[in-house]
């Protein structure tokens, strides 16, 4: 086996940090549409990639800007939905993204199916695979000219086909139920094959910490 010789590669390439740099390569994330409620009572839904569990209780979070209804709505609501599109919903998600008309209003939603919520005022992507109903715990900003808004589920569904069993090998799951990934910062995937982590000898994953 060869031993690190703890030296750089000399090939790097070295970006410049004093402009954002997430544009200069790829990265996988998750796409999900956030559904909240409108102040005069009408329903948005806007797509968002920069999205992650919080911790290993039921908690849920994205990045948003003060600019956007969505922040707008959900400091006033403080509840929010999230879909998680299936992988060919693509077009769907981004008729999402759709810019506000003069009068605020989007009327590319109206070509989006949709389906209420159970447990707060909020609608879901109807072709999506996973649901997630939100209370806001807490706004961080100060992100640059972004924020970190952080939810606590209070319901979850899920589509039959997407959801793990003890029957069912992994696989056949992502396999009968593609997942949809974003490749920021403007291209997308659709995931239908995996492999299992070669997690080393020992390896307890753990609620409190991880390795």
């Amino acid at each position: 086996m060869e031993r690190s010789t703890n030296q750089q590669p000399d090939d790097l390439v070295r970006l410049d940090v004093s402009v954002p740099i997430w544009d200069r390569f790829f990265m996988v994330a998750p796409l999900v549409v956030i559904g909240t409620r409108e102040q005069d009572g009408e329903y948005d839904l806007a797509p968002k990639h920069m999205v992650t569990p919080l911790g290993w209780e039921n908690y849920f979070g994205f990045v948003c800007t003060p600019e956007h209804a969505t922040y707008q709505n959900i400091r006033r609501e403080e509840v929010f939905t999230v879909s998680f599109p299936t992988a060919d919903a693509v077009v769907l998600a981004s008729l999402a993204a759709s810019p506000r008309c003069g009068d605020h209003s989007k009327p590319a939603l109206v070509a989006l199916p949709r389906f209420k919520a159970t447990t707060i005022d909020g609608e879901f992507l109807k072709q999506s695979t996973l649901f997630f109903e939100c209370k806001l715990d807490r706004i961080v900003d100060g992100f640059g000219a972004n924020s970190l808004i952080a939810g606590k589920i209070l319901s979850a569904m899920i589509s039959p086909a997407a959801l793990r069993s003890m029957d069912v090998d992994d696989q056949e799951v992502v396999s009968d139920a593609p997942l949809l990934a974003y490749l920021a910062p403007a291209r997308y995937a659709r995931i239908n094959r995996s492999q299992a982590f070669p997690f080393p000898a020992g390896f307890q994953k753990t609620r409190d910490a991880e390795s």
